[in-house]
């Protein structure tokens, strides 16, 4: 048993050793690999507010592989929630921090401010394709933020 740990941790320390030891042009993100401060990248927040745009700063064009930060922000105005599962399923999230709480999750389906707060998600894009975040049982375009993962 002792031996089949050695080796899945062997396997998955391996991904990161290689980047860290990389000669050509490619990456080299040193010992913390894709969560190194090198590889991290910060986002527009997301607002939550009743009738305003959830995204003034418009659409978000991620790269595979990068680690991104951005914080979502509620008024308290009105009862909001998030969905997109689809795009919560095409990343790794490394942690969701509420009031200095630091929850790190296996997955996520949606998100839901039932009054004034903010949250800071932390995550690395993983899977290529075109995805969105909206509020629930809308259908105007300022009520969705859609998101490319290049």
């Amino acid at each position: 048993m002792k031996t089949l740990a050695l080796i899945a941790a062997m396997a998955l320390a391996a991904p990161t050793l290689a980047l860290a030891d990389n000669d050509d042009d490619g990456p080299s993100f040193g010992a913390a690999g894709l969560l190194g401060g090198s590889n991290k990248k910060d986002l527009p927040p997301i607002i939550l507010s009743a009738g305003e745009p959830i995204a003034p700063e418009g659409a978000w064009e991620l790269k595979s592989g990068t680690y991104y930060e951005f914080e979502i922000q509620g008024d308290g105005s009105q009862e909001l929630a998030l969905v997109g599962p689809e795009f919560f399923r095409a990343i790794w999230i490394d942690e969701i921090v509420v009031e200095g709480l630091e929850i790190r999750p296996l997955g996520l389906d949606s998100i839901e401010f039932d009054e004034a707060g903010e949250m800071e998600i932390g995550f690395i894009a993983i899977k290529p394709g075109a995805y969105y975040i909206k509020i629930p049982g809308t259908s105007g375009e300022t009520q969705r933020l859609e998101i490319t993962i290049k």
